[in-house]
């Protein structure tokens, strides 16, 4: 794989040596890889390596009734009280992990599972909802808005303004979404990713996305990073100079604030995240012939005045696709960099 990723940033144009520097790898080590007696890396068996028996026992002390309940790092000592020496910590730990016996136990939560990557390509495949507190004019009373971004295109597709939270107004807000996309749109297979809080997770909200084909994602408890792309949208909203610092005086009021607000984002706002376009325009495909001109005024331009571009004009490049919670790839990205 390693050397696959660096032959194609090669190819790309990429220098042999730029790219083992990125990878952390010696480019002796490459060439080695690379020579007639295919080796990689020692063919000889490490000397300190447990023996079939002494891997048995480990594992059997780690089982006992004794030690079942207890973890390497207390196994280790309690043998060393006895004067007996089996392996060392890390050498149980991997053992048990290669046998899949390593495992959370106890009462505590186990640590939450990071959610699954998804990338999307187009609109109406990966979305983010959330909601999120307006201010009123009473101390210590809220607004509740409910909103629903497409990922890809950044364009928000439903929203509702309303003065509790409630699994069923989520759900309805769902079902006005798959109204009005139209009758030849198909929810079936869409992601709607969101946390983990009571309306989100309510039993009619997933039994209507479940009767809609739409597919369930959540973050995980406390880790607003995991839906980073909705947390962004309400920065935007209430960091907008038109937002009432003081807070709403009615459920009417926020909704008509959050009418011109949604236009306004849609339709007038040129998102930086999607090439300086506004959501609706990415949304509808109209972004490629915006930013197509965007690139002819600029070649243009330079034809006039070459001397101001000593290299090459802005290249107002079309995100191709956009990743909800990506996976850790470091070389694989490092890699695609250099390619670029």
């Amino acid at each position: 794989m390693i050397r696959e990723l660096v032959e194609e940033a090669v190819a790309a144009g990429a220098r042999r040596w730029r790219a083992c520097e990125v990878l952390g790898l010696a480019v002796r080590t490459l060439e080695r890889w690379d020579d007639e007696d295919g080796r990689r890396g020692p063919n000889t068996v490490p000397a300190n390596k447990l023996s079939d028996t002494e891997r048995k026992k480990l594992i059997a002390i780690a089982t006992s009734p004794e030690f079942r309940d207890q973890s390497p790092s207390q196994i280790v000592p309690r043998l060393a009280d006895r004067g007996e020496y089996v392996a060392s910590e890390s050498t149980f730990y991997r053992v048990l992990r290669d046998e899949d016996m390593q495992h959370h136990r106890g009462r505590s939560r186990p640590p939450a599972v990071r959610p699954h990557e998804h990338v999307a390509d187009g609109p109406w495949q990966v979305a983010s909802w959330d909601i999120t507190y307006l201010r009123s004019h009473v101390r210590g009373a809220f607004f509740y808005l409910y909103l629903v971004e497409d990922v890809w295109s950044r364009k928000i597709l439903g929203w509702e303004v309303h003065d509790v939270e409630s699994s069923d107004l989520a759900a309805a807000l769902v079902e006005r979404i798959r109204r009005e996309a139209g009758p030849g749109a198909d929810l079936r297979g869409w992601v709607l990713h969101s946390d983990n809080g009571g309306p989100m997770k309510g039993a009619t909200m997933l039994a209507t996305l479940q009767r809609l084909g739409v597919v369930p994602s959540f973050s995980r408890p406390s880790v607003s990073d995991d839906n980073p792309y909705v947390e962004s949208l309400f920065r935007t909203l209430k960091y907008c100079p038109e937002y009432p610092s003081s807070g709403f005086e009615s459920v009417e009021q926020a909704r008509l604030w959050v009418t011109r607000f949604v236009a306004w984002y849609n339709h007038n706002h040129q998102h930086s995240s999607i090439g300086f376009v506004t959501p609706a325009a990415r949304h509808a495909g109209d972004d490629v012939a915006i930013l197509a001109a965007r690139r002819d005024t600029y070649a243009r331009a330079r034809a006039r005045h070459p001397e101001r571009w000593p290299r090459h004009t802005r290249p107002w490049k079309r995100p191709a696709t956009v990743t909800l919670n990506p996976e850790a790839r470091k070389a694989e990205a490092s890699c695609n960099q250099l390619a670029s």
